[in-house]
């Protein structure tokens, strides 16, 4: 897997993983990397500075107040609400319609739901590309 900086047209920025460099590439090709923010289909990688780990051992943590922590917060609720409205939950069929969609045997849509680590596994394995969705602490938690 490999984490990539993104952008969009309009200003937003995030993070996305992807199977590997080319999945990216590929998948921009198509037309599906889209701004987890807007939805802007004009998408291209940021300047990355390598990770270099920290002698003090200090990370954001997503339950810091730090302004960067509150930023990152609110463009994971924004993605997952995003995917939650527009998206058909499958809920433990995650990997079955993944895999049915993949191969042409259902219709084309977006999903989500769970799925174990052998299934996430085996979906990888067979090219299928998706992304997790993340869990986010609410407010004050």
């Amino acid at each position: 897997m490999i984490q990539y900086s993104l952008h969009c047209s309009k200003g937003h920025q995030y993070d996305a993983w992807f199977k590997n460099a080319a999945a990216f590439d590929e998948q921009q090709a198509r037309g599906i990397v889209t701004c987890a923010v807007c939805g802007d289909a004009d998408v291209g990688k940021a300047l990355m500075a390598p990770a270099v780990a920290r002698t003090d051992g200090e990370r954001l943590s997503l339950s810091s107040s730090s302004p960067d922590a509150i930023k990152f917060r609110e463009m994971l609720r924004a993605y997952r609400q995003k995917v939650t409205s527009e998206a058909d939950y499958v809920g433990e069929r995650f990997a079955e319609e993944a895999r049915k969609i993949h191969f042409d045997e259902a219709e084309a849509r977006g999903i989500y739901g769970q799925a174990t680590r052998d299934e996430v596994s085996a979906l990888l394995d067979d090219g299928i590309e998706f992304l997790p969705l993340p869990d986010v602490p609410e407010e004050h938690n």
